[in-house]
């Protein structure tokens, strides 16, 4: 099957070049100013731009076992509409991710019915219960691409200790949820100005920030690879900063509403501002839109994390701490970020593409001639609105729900065939 995109802006090394693409099987045959050859498929882009598909690193897609917020199929086509070709699939699970059966379940699943690729993260200990190192041996073999306990942080120092010196004999990536339970408590909101006038218990900076301090100078006595997840706090980049700086293979990766929500989304008792860890104050939020422009932050991910209406709609203090990300992602950034020129598209683009991929060394990330047909075409001067009938997901909460938001998604590839296909 061939496929050529005509009339297109192909973004290449930073640049958006008018060029012609052509898809040949599952890879990309040839980018050129003119495509002679013929194709069984011919796609006008004129006015839209093709991007790499964006890579996901931290989703969670609720199956096996909770499969009523989300599922395999459902999670990959709402991924696909947001125009991401592949995402890491958390293991916060029932089961729990821990065991190569589980592994190779939401692979096989994943193969037969996904629209988007999914790497499996396996637990780092088992059960995530931070007791005793998971099999992370055995579940390599199986094709993980990394370990977490993600919703869930160890606390004990001694077993994280271990858990880093196992995962660096087989170059395994830890990812961490930095959050220390005794400082955030039962905190519902950021420790700060908003929680005191409205009245919500809060949940301080330091609970994040002690955390990244202690796996940083342990995944140093270790020489292991650590990746921060969903970093939120000025004070915690700079301890990234840091640990760059003295040569640690330390990453770090930032969502979307950390990137464009403060705490006071969370004056309206809206529970689709609640999510861990907390929307915090405007001076972080400004620092992780510097840390992404200058570098420091490796790449954006979305933290997807589904939960369905009777869930989410409860006292602020009962409701679950989450929102769904895969289908506004680029859409909020693009509006909040690029065309308010706080960065660049570039940089969009790249944190959600190639940047991501070199964290966790994944296939893909970039358009060139003889990589994967991963991709996606965007109309920048589109709109979206995101309402209950239009989004793909199972579940609906999110920020911006009933919200219109520029740009449009119209097609998305995995492996050379449209994922997606804008209605």
């Amino acid at each position: 099957m061939k496929t050529i995109i005509k009339n297109a802006r192909v973004y290449m090394d930073g640049k958006l070049l008018k060029r012609e693409l052509l898809i040949d099987g599952k890879k990309i045959a040839l980018i050129a100013e003119k495509i002679k050859d013929k194709a069984d498929k011919t796609i006008d882009a004129a006015g839209a731009a093709v991007f790499p598909g964006f890579i996901d690193l931290h989703a969670h897609l609720r199956d096996p076992g909770q499969t009523y917020k989300e599922d395999i199929v459902s999670a990959t086509k709402s991924a696909a509409k947001g125009g991401f070709t592949a995402v890491c699939a958390m293991p916060n699970t029932e089961p729990v991710t821990d065991n190569i059966a589980s592994v190779e379940y939401i692979q096989l699943r994943a193969k037969e019915h996904g629209s988007a690729k999914v790497y499996v993260i396996g637990a780092l200990t088992k059960q995530s219960m931070g007791e005793e190192i998971s099999e992370m041996a055995t579940m390599k073999s199986g094709g993980i691409v990394g370990v977490s306990d993600d919703g869930k942080c160890v606390q004990n120092a001694r077993l994280m200790l271990s858990c880093l010196r196992y995962a660096a004999n087989f170059d395994i990536p830890v990812i961490v949820h930095p959050e220390d339970y005794a400082l955030a408590g039962k905190g519902q909101i950021h420790s700060g100005r908003i929680s005191t006038k409205i009245g919500l218990s809060g949940i301080t900076a330091l609970a994040e920030e002690v955390m990244i301090a202690r796996d940083i100078m342990l995944a140093e006595s270790a020489g292991a690879r650590l990746h921060i997840a969903h970093i939120s706090t000025a004070r915690s980049l700079e301890l990234v900063r840091s640990a760059k700086e003295r040569g640690l293979r330390v990453t770090c990766e930032v969502t979307p509403h950390h990137l464009v929500l403060n705490e006071e989304a969370c004056e309206t008792f809206d529970t689709n501002t609640k999510m861990k860890p907390p929307l915090r104050s405007e001076s972080d939020r400004l620092a992780c839109v510097a840390a992404l422009k200058n570098g420091l932050i490796d790449c954006i991910a979305t933290d997807h994390a589904p939960h369905a209406d009777f869930e989410k709609e409860r006292e602020f203090d009962h409701a679950p701490f989450g929102i769904i990300g895969f289908e506004t992602a680029f859409a909020v950034l693009y509006e909040n970020l690029v065309l308010t020129k706080q960065i660049s598209l570039a940089n969009l683009v790249d944190d959600l593409s190639k940047n991501p991929a070199k964290v966790l060394n994944l296939p893909g990330g970039t358009l060139k001639e003889g990589a994967p047909a991963d991709l996606c075409i965007i109309d920048l001067k589109g709109h979206t609105t995101f309402d209950r009938d239009s989004i793909v997901s199972k579940s609906k909460n999110t920020p911006w729900l009933d919200k219109t938001l520029a740009t449009r998604v119209k097609y998305t590839f995995m492996n050379g065939k449209i994922s997606y296909q804008d209605e």
